[in-house]
């Protein structure tokens, strides 16, 4: 099960966006090498979740980094400098994510790269690109949300701009990033060429809202317009949204407003005949369903629109979630432990191959826990004496 046997992945970068990429790459059966500072490694192994540590590192840390190893250095000591210049001769794929700049400055940049081995795929995770007047701003989650426009899409329409509650620019590049190196992978397989992967948190954002920008850009740059009530995207009409009920809370998707009304029993909707109006009336619709919804149970109406083919569904809980059957038939959780330490319950790769699921019970690694044994492996302490002997 392991596609990706044989290549060596070194990842110099730290945080989300580029071992988001690397764990996938792992996933996919590649050994992936962390490059680490000496003193206090990847910044993740400190950035915490609600406070959560296990061994002194992030739960976070241990849930983006497992299937991996460590090797630490001082990028700033000739001697290990090349150590890792002989590391990554013998690489297939480079990681970095830091800003514009530093890795020329510390000498492995793509071009001193490419020239210590040419078939390697170097990539590179920026902010907003390596140029222009943004090149050199911090590359955080929550402010490429906010620059990006994404934030005037959620909440209602009397609401400030709303940030997605997770780090969805920094996976999202991640994704991205892993693309383009399995790309340019196949690439060298036929042609023996490596290449440089550049992508940036910005641009990756931006492609997340490809089909509402390709709306604004066509329709006369309109801003886009929230819905005043239970607004789940700016650009579809009544009924799309979450609705709450007389105890619970259930989703309606795109369908008939008039079927709706029949259904619900809503004989005010039979105005609604224009289809355009779903969308130019889409508030006074809403009000009209919510307030139906809000007399019954979730139970009772879901039973009612199941059986009559509307698309709906629950609005489930994680709890709710992890007890249904449709979960657990995924068999999405693994336990990831390092030896003698408590358990780790995490998600495993989305990723089926002939129908079998990708699951690794390796750890996230110790900081340094592999120096020595990748010294040795790769010889690159013996190596560099050997040169200046």
């Amino acid at each position: 099960m392991n596609l990706l046997d044989g290549i060596i992945v070194l990842d110099f970068s730290q945080y989300l966006a580029g071992p988001s990429a690397t764990l996938r790459l792992a996933d996919l059966g590649a050994r992936v090498i962390k490059i680490e500072r000496v003193n206090g490694g990847d910044g993740s192994r400190s950035m915490q979740l609600k406070n959560l540590t296990v061994d002194n590192d992030s739960l976070l840390f241990h849930t983006i980094n497992r299937n991996k190893e460590s090797f630490t250095c001082d990028l700033k000591n000739k001697n290990d400098l090349e150590m890792v210049k002989r590391l990554i001769a013998k690489a297939d794929v480079m990681v970095e994510n830091f800003r514009p700049g530093v890795m020329d400055k510390i000498g492995l940049g793509y071009d001193i790269v490419k020239e210590i081995n040419p078939k390697i795929i170097y990539g590179t995770v920026t902010g907003y690109g390596s140029e222009g007047p943004w090149a050199k701003k911090p590359g955080q989650d929550l402010l490429l949300q906010s620059m990006s426009g994404l934030t005037w899409l959620n909440g209602n329409s009397d609401q400030p701009p709303m940030p997605f509650a997770l780090s969805i620019t920094d996976i999202y590049t991640g994704v991205h990033l892993s693309e383009g190196i399995l790309a340019c992978l196949f690439r060298r397989f036929k042609t023996g060429k490596g290449g440089l992967v550049q992508v940036s948190l910005l641009e990756s954002i931006l492609d997340m809202q490809f089909e509402v920008i390709t709306t604004y850009l066509n329709d006369g740059k309109k801003a886009p317009k929230r819905s005043g009530h239970n607004n789940a995207h700016a650009y579809l009409s009544a009924p799309y949204g979450i609705y709450e009920t007389s105890d619970d809370y259930i989703a309606l998707a795109m369908g008939s407003v008039l079927e709706l009304g029949e259904i619900l029993g809503i004989t005010e909707l039979k105005q609604y005949s224009n289809t355009e109006s779903w969308f130019d009336s889409r508030d006074e619709i809403k009000q009209l369903i919510g307030d139906k919804l809000k007399t019954n149970t979730a139970e009772y109406w879901l039973d009612i629109l199941k059986k009559s083919g509307y698309w709906c569904s629950d609005v489930l809980n994680w709890q709710q979630l992890l007890e249904s059957e449709g979960f657990k038939i995924l068999d999405f959780i693994q336990n990831i432990k390092r030896p003698n330490s408590q358990d780790i319950f995490t998600t495993r790769c989305p990723i089926k191959i002939n129908g079998k699921n990708l699951k690794y019970a390796k750890w996230a690694p110790k900081l340094g826990e592999n120096t020595e044994s990748i010294i040795e492996e790769f010889k690159l302490r013996g190596e560099i004496q050997n040169e200046t002997t």
